[in-house]
């Protein structure tokens, strides 16, 4: 493929006159994709197609957010009719109770729906339900996960030098960002992931005031890092002898790993769980469902939670759309999306053994990321810090541009199989890693 990227250029001289890094998110900026990145025009099925009209099969798939490909025409039809009728009442629908069942349908433990506009929002209200419901202040969250950039979550959420980050027994907490309220993550624990000892000596310390323990199913933006065999399900008879909360953020993995989540797949069950990201389709939808007795705290004069765009009449269709397609013929489309993974990462763990490269895959199912390391298995947020090379990754990433390949950049982001990949993309995908790898030497 001859490429060039003469208009994306020129498009990304005349944002900066408009918008601080070209855009409205700092993982679609320049600090990952070199000098600017690339403005996409349009996309349909496994492919993207960027304004200088170069075609990608694409593996990044708006972030997770698309498990059923671009312009999937039940959903593209369902918007264009809702579309029709009106864009937003900001009132009850039926609607909004038809996707409210489908998702009690789908995910274990969801005896209550609650809708939100995205996983920021979602987690955020999350753990105000949990501090609302318990009268506790305290959460545990883990190194490495991300939840939304609410103040008290944004705390070693992205990849810092090992030597900073202190003794795995007492972490040192390293905001995320300038400008958090100076007491932001005063009750915030801050733990190491997949490590049992941590959680059991936080829990003798603070137990009592722990409102809840918020965990990811599978560390998402770190690369992919399942947990530890029995891990979660560790946590989760932990807390129910303290009475304490378990959230699961399942913003990435909902909609993904199994129709219910990684609570079906690790057979675990939440109080609180939280879906954004693949629920709407890529449309801005998502969700906290759970145990009625802890979600009827939200009732007037309870815990609130507000939101004009709740419920979003277009994204209410949308999601009914896709929810109905994940579903249809016992969960067919997530099947394929776990085979074409599986397919994918077999293929390229086989490459890196045969050409000697210091590389692994990590997944579960349609999730995966490549990882440059001489370690067999990346376990935790420190172990990321300390032995993937991520600026190797990037170069490979963007390398594979040159060759019609679309994935992410960033090494603690991963790429995702959705319902429009096919075998041929996947063979199409390990020639083009053949050859990023033999031009490199």
């Amino acid at each position: 493929m001859t490429r060039q990227t003469k208009r994306s250029e020129e498009l990304f001289r005349r944002s900066l006159d408009s918008m601080i890094e070209g855009g409205s998110s700092p993982s679609r900026g320049p600090a990952n994709y070199g000098d600017y990145p690339l403005f996409m025009e349009r996309a349909e099925g496994a492919h993207i197609f960027d304004v200088d009209g170069n075609r990608y099969l694409d593996w990044m798939m708006s972030y997770g957010a698309l498990p059923l490909g671009h312009a999937h025409a039940e959903v593209v039809a369902a918007i264009q009719q809702a579309a029709a009728e009106g864009t937003h009442f900001a009132s009850a629908t039926e609607i909004e109770i038809e996707v409210a069942e489908l998702l009690q349908k789908m995910i274990p433990g969801a005896e209550r729906v609650r809708f939100a506009n995205t996983g920021t929002e979602a987690t955020m209200a999350a753990i105000r339900l949990a501090r609302g419901y318990t009268g506790r202040p305290k959460f545990v969250k883990f190194e490495g996960q991300y939840h939304g950039w609410f103040d008290d979550f944004l705390v070693n959420s992205h990849p810092h030098p090992i030597a900073s980050l202190g003794h795995r027994n007492d972490p040192v907490k390293i905001p995320d960002s300038s400008g958090l309220n100076r007491h932001a993550l005063d009750d915030t624990i801050l733990l190491p992931w997949n490590d049992m000892t941590a959680v059991e000596r936080a829990f003798e310390t603070w137990g009592g005031q722990i409102a809840a323990v918020i965990t990811e199913g599978v560390i998402a933006n770190m690369g992919v890092i399942p947990p530890a065999p029995g891990y979660l399900k560790a946590v989760r008879q932990l807390t129910r002898q303290h009475d304490t909360l378990l959230i699961l953020d399942e913003t990435v993995t909902g909609c993904r790993v199994a129709p219910g989540g990684c609570q079906e797949y690790y057979e675990v069950h939440a109080d609180i769980v939280t879906l954004g990201k693949g629920l709407g389709a890529g449309l801005p939808v998502a969700a906290f469902v759970g145990r009625a007795q802890v979600m009827e705290a939200l009732a007037w004069g309870g815990v609130l939670h507000y939101g004009t765009q709740n419920a979003s009449r277009i994204g209410m269709h949308a999601a009914r759309a896709n929810l109905e397609c994940l579903l249809r013929d016992d969960g067919a489309a997530i099947k394929h999306t776990w085979r074409i993974g599986e397919a994918l990462c077999n293929g390229l763990s086989e490459i890196f053994e045969r050409t000697s490269t210091p590389a692994i895959v990590q997944h579960v199912g349609p999730m995966l990321q490549i990882l440059f390391t001489e370690k067999r298995t990346i376990g935790d947020y420190r172990e990321f810090c300390s032995f993937v090379d991520r600026d190797r990754y990037r170069r490979f990433a963007l390398a594979l541009f040159e060759h019609g390949v679309y994935m992410t950049p960033s090494a603690a982001l991963h790429s995702v199989a959705s319902l429009a990949h096919t075998d041929d993309d996947v063979a199409f995908t390990l020639e083009a890693v053949d050859k990023v790898l033999s031009s490199a030497g």
